[in-house]
């Protein structure tokens, strides 16, 4: 996701806490922490990419001949991207090593930094009320077309 040129990653979760997506169960879901590994190396791919490093694409993991396993997802995959392990036209590739240590390309964006006022924390009970009540109008205005159980927190 990007934001005035800035990027970002936005993970959605699912709101149960009973979902397989929390918990580690050798069954269904051995590597609960995918989402966020994946996110962080689409950090590091985009960091490599603006230094000018040929590195794979994350997403193509197939073309190397990767599968997502049921219950380890790209797992292998992952390891290998971030060891610079993927075996390819008689060569290894992946995320060079110098990546792990080097700045972001465009430091103007730690030095010229900016709030972004969704991010923003209500700082007392006049900004808690009405950061409530955006909320709320926010869940009429997207969910239009669907049913609002306040029951059970959810919207169906």
């Amino acid at each position: 996701m990007e934001y005035l040129g800035i990027g970002y990653s936005n993970i959605r979760l699912p709101d149960s806490e009973n979902n397989y997506a929390y918990k580690y169960n050798y069954n269904y879901n051995t590597f609960p922490e995918e989402v966020y590994i994946h996110e962080f190396l689409h950090t590091l791919e985009r960091n490599s990419k603006s230094y000018g490093y040929d590195v794979p694409d994350l997403h193509e993991y197939s073309k190397y001949g990767y599968t997502d396993n049921g219950t380890n997802g790209q797992k292998k995959w992952y390891i290998d991207y971030m060891n610079k392990q993927i075996e390819y036209n008689g060569k290894k590739i992946g995320l060079p090593e110098e990546i792990y240590t080097d700045k972001p390309v465009h430091e103007s964006d730690f030095k010229y930094s900016m709030q972004v006022d969704a991010l923003k924390e209500p700082k007392n009970i006049i900004e808690v009320i009405r950061s409530l009540f955006n909320r709320v109008g926010k869940v009429f205005t997207y969910n239009k077309n669907k049913v609002v159980d306040f029951s059970n927190n959810n919207v169906e």
